[in-house]
């Protein structure tokens, strides 16, 4: 789903993370880097995805989206079963295109799931 939504093969990120397309950011602190426009962890016992935009844009289809936990940037489910896989796709799919959009403009600024509004 995530290689559909966004254009990209799966690249690992780190131990375990698989992420799909890339984005730049740049910080008024100085730090830079590029971070994966969206992504998942296939964890024993949970899947995380990323919502690189932060959960709080998202509080509609995550009232949709079935039994799961989430922090500022991740949902959590133990089982696909536990949830409508179509609002986990357009979850998906508006976080990538938001993050794409952004990402546009150039380097992106702040980090988004730390602001209310995602931008």
């Amino acid at each position: 789903m995530m290689m559909r939504i966004s254009g990209h093969e799966p690249k690992l990120w780190n131990v375990g993370t698989l992420g799909f397309g890339t984005y730049h950011y740049t910080y008024d602190s100085g730090r830079e880097g590029d971070g994966h426009t969206i992504g998942f962890y296939p964890r024993k016992g949970k899947i995380t995805v990323y919502l690189m935009d932060g959960t709080a844009r998202h509080a509609e289809l995550l009232a949709r989206l079935g039994k799961h936990t989430g922090t500022g940037y991740c949902i959590y489910i133990k089982r696909l079963s536990d949830i409508e896989l179509p609002v986990l796709e357009q979850l998906v799919r508006e976080s990538c295109d938001f993050i794409e959009s952004l990402a546009q403009q150039g380097p992106i600024r702040n980090i988004l799931w730390k602001t209310e509004s995602g931008g």
